[in-house]
C-alpha cells in the first residue's frame, strides 16, 4: 500500500556552524521532488509500435485484448484472442498512467491528472479522443527511507510533483519540520457485455454510463455517456469515511461498489449510477487489502508488514448479504497475500514470492487450500476460459484442469 505522508515545513535558518563542523555533518538522505510540465506530460501522449517494459503494472481484459498498464510509464496491448501465444500489438505512452477501463470502443486513462479517452475501434490505429484536464488527484509515493524533505524544490504554477529522488545532503540544523501525519496538505496537487474486467487492484470501474475511480479519500464519479465528451460530474467525499483509511481498489457487483481501504472494506450503493451513496463498511486493524465479491461473499485479502500496518497476513471471508451490516465469516492465515479471484467456488491469490495460491471456496465459512504453484504472482484475473496471473513484469496464463490444477498456456516476459 502506498502511504502518503505530508509535511508542513517552517522555514527557520540553519544553526551557524564553523567550517571544520561544515566538513564533518553527516549527510541524510532527502527526499527530491521530481517536476514536470503539464505542458510537457500531455505533449508526450502517443501511440506506437509494440514497446518493451521494465515496469511493475496491472492486467486488464477486453474481449480478445490484454491490456498491461505499465506504472507511469504506459499501457501494452496484446491480441490475445489465442491465448497460448498472444501478440503483442501496440503501446499507449503514458507517462502517469496507473490504471484504465474499457467501454466498448474506448479506453478510459489516467495521465497523473488528467482522464484520457482514447478510440480503440481500430486496435491498430488508437487514437486520442478527449482530454478531461485536472480531474484526478494524483499523490506521488513518498520514498520511506527518506529522513528529510527538501522543500527549496517547489513546482511551478504549471508543473506537478510526479515523484522523489534521493540524495544525501548535510544534516540541516535548526530546521522545524512538523509531520502531519497521512493528511493530504503537502502533495495534493450491473454491467453489459463490452466492459472489460481488472484485478483485483484495480482503481477503476465502470458502472453503465458512469466511470468511477478513486483517490485516497473520495469516489470521483465521470459521465461517459458520449465516451469522446465524457466529463467530470461529481466527487463523493461522505463524512462517513472520515477518519478512516486510505483508498486502495475498488471493485463492483451489479450496481454495489466494494472499497477496499487500508482499514477494512466500504459497500456503496450505486443503483443511481451517478449518485453512489455510503452504506456500511467492515473494519480491521490497519493493513493492505484488495477485495473481490462473488454472490453473497467478498474475499479480503489483508497483508501486514513495512508500510501496510502490523495486521498478521490473512484472508477474511465476509458474508455480505446484506450490506448495510457486512458480517466476518471466516479467516484464512496466509502469507504475504495480494491480489485475489474467484470463479466458480475456486479461490486464487497471488501471493508474491509464496507463488500462486488455489482454494476450494465452496463452503466460504471455511476455505481450503487445494494447490499452489511457485511463479511470482501479484494479481490474478480468473476467466470463463482460462486463468491470467501478473508478477514482476511477467504475465501467465493457464487453462483450468481437474482437481483445481492448472496447465500452462503461456507466459509473457515484459
Amino acid at each position: 500500500m502506498k502511504k502518503i505522508y505530508s509535511f508542513l515545513f517552517l522555514f527557520a535558518a540553519l544553526s551557524m556552524v564553523s567550517c571544520d563542523k561544515e566538513d564533518d555533518t553527516d549527510l541524510v538522505r532527502f527526499a527530491v521532488p521530481t517536476l514536470k510540465s503539464l505542458a510537457d506530460i500531455r505533449s508526450s501522449v502517443s501511440v506506437t509500435s509494440a514497446q518493451p517494459t521494465q515496469s511493475n503494472g496491472k492486467i486488464y481484459v477486453a474481449e480478445q485484448y490484454l491490456f498491461y498498464i505499465a506504472l507511469e510509464s504506459g499501457v501494452h496491448v496484446f491480441d490475445n484472442s489465442n491465448p497460448a501465444s498472444p501478440q503483442n500489438i501496440a503501446f499507449i505512452n503514458l507517462a502517469g498512467v496507473h490504471d484504465i477501463a474499457v467501454k466498448g470502443n474506448y479506453l478510459f486513462a489516467d495521465n497523473f491528472v488528467d482522464l484520457l479517452v482514447f478510440d480503440i475501434s481500430n486496435i491498430q490505429n488508437i487514437s486520442l479522443v478527449r482530454t478531461v484536464p485536472n480531474s484526478i488527484v494524483f499523490f506521488p509515493q513518498y520514498p520511506e527511507d527518506a529522513e528529510f524533505y527538501d522543500y527549496t524544490v517547489n513546482p511551478n504554477q504549471d508543473e506537478i510533483i510526479t515523484g522523489f529522488t534521493i540524495e544525501m545532503k548535510p544534516r540541516p540544523q535548526g530546521q522545524e519540520v512538523v509531520f502531519a501525519n497521512d493528511a493530504l496538505a503537502g502533495f495534493e496537487s450491473s454491467n453489459s457485455g463490452n466492459i472489460g474486467v481488472g484485478g483485483s487492484y484495480a482503481r477503476f470501474q465502470i458502472n453503465n454510463n458512469a466511470l468511477y475511480t478513486i483517490d485516497s479519500y473520495k469516489l470521483n464519479v465521470f459521465n461517459i455517456a458520449n465516451p469522446a465528451a465524457a466529463f467530470f460530474d461529481k466527487e463523493v467525499y461522505m463524512t462517513q469515511w472520515f477518519g478512516g483509511g486510505e483508498f486502495e481498489t475498488l471493485f463492483i457487483q451489479k450496481d454495489i461498489l466494494f472499497v477496499g481501504s487500508t482499514t477494512g472494506m466500504y459497500t456503496v450503493d450505486a443503483e443511481d449510477e451517478f449518485n453512489p451513496y455510503f452504506v456500511s463498511g467492515f473494519s480491521h486493524a490497519t493493513a493492505c487489502d484488495p477485495v473481490v465479491v462473488f454472490g453473497n461473499t467478498a474475499y479480503i485479502t489483508v497483508r501486514g508488514g513495512s508500510s501496510c500496518g502490523a495486521i498478521q497476513d490473512q484472508i477474511n471471508v465476509i458474508d455480505v448479504t446484506n450490506i448495510a451490516n457486512p458480517t466476518l465469516l471466516s479467516t484464512y492465515l496466509l502469507n504475504e497475500p495480494y491480489g485475489l479471484g474467484i470463479k466458480n467456488g475456486v479461490l486464487y491469490v497471488g501471493c508474491g514470492t509464496n507463488g500462486l495460491k488455489i482454494f476450494n471456496a465452496a463452503n466460504s465459512a471455511g476455505l481450503v487450500l487445494a494447490n499452489s504453484y511457485a511463479n511470482n504472482v501479484k494479481d490474478v484475473i480468473p476467466l470463463d476460459s482460462h486463468l491470467i496471473t501478473v508478477g514482476d513484469n511477467t504475465i501467465t496464463q493457464y487453462s483450468y484442469g481437474p482437481n483445481f490444477t492448472l496447465t500452462l498456456l503461456s507466459q509473457i516476459t515484459l
